[in-house]
């Protein structure tokens, strides 16, 4: 029923708030004693509090499924698709910290932006290209503190459920600093809170799953492409094993044609 939606929406809101008013001061205090080269435990606790949000959420129920991390500070370069905003805290239930490239403009959104600044995450202007080379130098940076770092290729959210094109810039990073690629995929967080929607969708299960990382041990320069495109299939081919449906390929023509779309959703 629309008004229960509502009702319960406004109460996932309140708590969501609340807790981003206990956490903030917490975490000041957390980085003020953290002297990891990375803020590895500020970090924690930040994701700490995106898991507390799908917690308290009557709307979600998260499963977690996949590979088994055994050691946390082995740096990947995480890719997961992109459906929601839903999609950072459900991540954040994973049992490690990576900093989150994100556009800057999550930056400058009072205590959210605060809290991303203190757990070291990394802004990214996507009008500008001189920011895409600042970006790859400081992550290059975070995984030689022996943290991992966390990209959503498409660069924006899905507007149709479809997993778009992916950017190049993470398996660039990814073959430069040797390091796997550690695919997630991640289902169900498209309805659960539309595009520009303030409202949750219908209770819903939300699924995770960390994939088999991809190594790029003697992959150079020119295999950029094809380590992109082998790890988007990855992840389209696992969402598609939920569905029970196949999810439409993107071919090279529909792969520009797409990307020209993003482009131009970012400008609007």
């Amino acid at each position: 029923m629309p008004v229960m939606r509502t009702l319960r929406s406004l109460w996932a809101w309140f708590s969501i708030t609340l807790l981003i008013l206990i956490w903030l001061p917490l975490l000041a205090l957390v980085r003020l004693v953290d002297r990891d080269p990375a803020h590895y435990h500020t970090g924690r606790w930040f994701r700490q509090l995106g898991a507390a949000m799908t917690r308290v959420n009557p709307f979600w129920d998260v499963v977690l499924e996949g590979e088994r991390i055994e050691d946390p500070r082995r740096p990947y370069v995480v890719v997961c698709n992109h459906q929601s905003n839903v999609d950072i805290p459900v991540i954040s239930r994973l049992p490690w910290d990576m900093k989150w490239v994100a556009k800057a403009e999550l930056f400058r959104v009072p205590f959210v932006g605060w809290m991303m600044r203190l757990a070291d995450d990394i802004p990214v202007d996507r009008g500008e290209k001189s920011s895409r080379a600042r970006v790859l130098i400081r992550a290059r940076e975070v995984l030689e503190k022996r943290c991992s770092v966390m990209f959503f290729p498409e660069g924006t959210r899905s507007r149709d459920g479809r997993v778009y094109a992916f950017n190049d810039g993470a398996f660039r990073l990814a073959i430069k600093a040797g390091v796997p690629v550690l695919p997630l995929a991640i289902e169900g967080t498209f309805d659960a809170l539309p595009k520009h929607s303030w409202r949750f969708g219908d209770p819903r299960t939300i699924r995770l799953k960390v994939l088999p990382p991809v190594a790029t041990d003697g992959l150079g320069a020119g295999d950029t492409a094809a380590l992109r495109d082998r790890v988007r299939q990855m992840i389209v081919e696992q969402i598609a094993a939920w569905r029970g449906v196949p999810v439409e390929a993107v071919d090279a023509l529909a792969r520009d044609e797409m990307t020209a779309e993003v482009k131009e959703s970012i400008k609007n």
